[in-house]
């Protein structure tokens, strides 16, 4: 994981923002009859579920190697993002859907649309707070990367997930926002349900883009770019190493696996090879704290 972000607070953060909203659409769908509201209501209890399962994955990912498992569990927090995407995509997208193309096929007129749209003003800044906590933790990891590119290429899970969802709420809000105000000024009920389904819309897009990032990570992805670079280039600077024929990284949750294939400076024997391969070892590790395994094969040929 990229040194400096908080996946914990900022999935608290989060998690606070999403249980409170979910009460207060809950309570103001009930009043106003508005699939719209209902939509969003269902997607803020999904969110706060997502939510509890990012923070088990993350607990699960700090079990301690065992023989079955020597590699760790620092997937673990991989698969439950995953879980999220899918929850997210089922649970968020298609009932949001299905509500808002019922509701087009029998629409019902809205029984006090302001509470509705007191709460939706309400989750705005709710939310707004939560993805701010978010682009905190991720300003701290970006070195200067436009955010999409952060997104293709940031290893930390737990975050994508977070930020997406943020983003995915507030612009979910705005839509929500839009269709009971259409229907507040012409008394059809039918840009309600149409905002339902452009919700609906929106959770299943952003929770295919997550689940393709969170994909790549559960197959296998080496360390983000730059952290590669800097690990090549730290290696080329070490005196005793003559030439790098390989580097292989591999991001395993907050961990990382690196294995190593270089000619070494010669050296007038065995123990004297062995004594440079351990102090560049431990320089690399102190370099790079976040690696966990680390395996160096000396070579004259790649």
């Amino acid at each position: 994981m990229a040194a400096g972000a908080n996946s914990f607070k900022t999935i608290l953060y989060a998690l606070i923002a999403n249980a409170s909203i979910a009460v207060a659409k809950g309570v103001a769908a009930a009043i106003t009859g508005s699939s719209a509201m209902l939509a969003e209501a269902i997607h803020s209890v999904a969110d706060s579920g997502n939510q509890l399962l990012l923070l088990w994955g993350m607990k699960q990912a700090r079990t301690k190697p065992s023989e079955d498992h020597p590699l760790g569990f620092g997937k673990a927090v991989y698969f439950w993002s995953f879980v999220v995407a899918v929850v997210l995509f089922s649970v968020g997208g298609l009932f949001s859907i299905y509500e808002g193309m019922h509701k087009f096929q029998d629409p019902e007129p809205l029984n006090s649309p302001e509470w509705a749209i007191g709460v939706l003003l309400f989750a705005i800044v709710a939310e707004g707070f939560s993805l701010w906590g978010a682009m905190r933790q991720v300003k701290k990891v970006r070195f200067g990367r436009s955010l999409a590119r952060w997104f293709a290429e940031s290893r930390q899970s737990e975050l994508l997930v977070v930020v997406g969802e943020d983003f995915a709420a507030l612009l979910g809000l705005v839509f929500a926002l839009v269709a009971i105000g259409a229907t507040m000024l012409t008394g059809n009920p039918v840009y309600d349900s149409i905002g339902t389904m452009f919700i609906g819309v929106l959770l299943i897009v952003v929770a295919y883009f997550i689940a393709v990032e969170v994909k790549a990570l559960l197959i296998g992805q080496s360390v983000e770019p730059h952290v590669r670079v800097k690990m090549r280039s730290f290696l080329d600077n070490r005196d005793d190493v003559a030439e790098i024929y390989n580097l292989l990284t591999l991001q395993m949750g907050n961990d990382v696996m690196v294995a190593v294939k270089a000619r070494m400076v010669a050296t007038a024997s065995a123990d004297l090879l062995i004594e440079a391969i351990n102090t560049t070892e431990a320089a690399f590790r102190a370099e790079f704290p976040q690696v966990m395994w680390l395996f160096f094969e000396p070579d004259n040929k790649d």
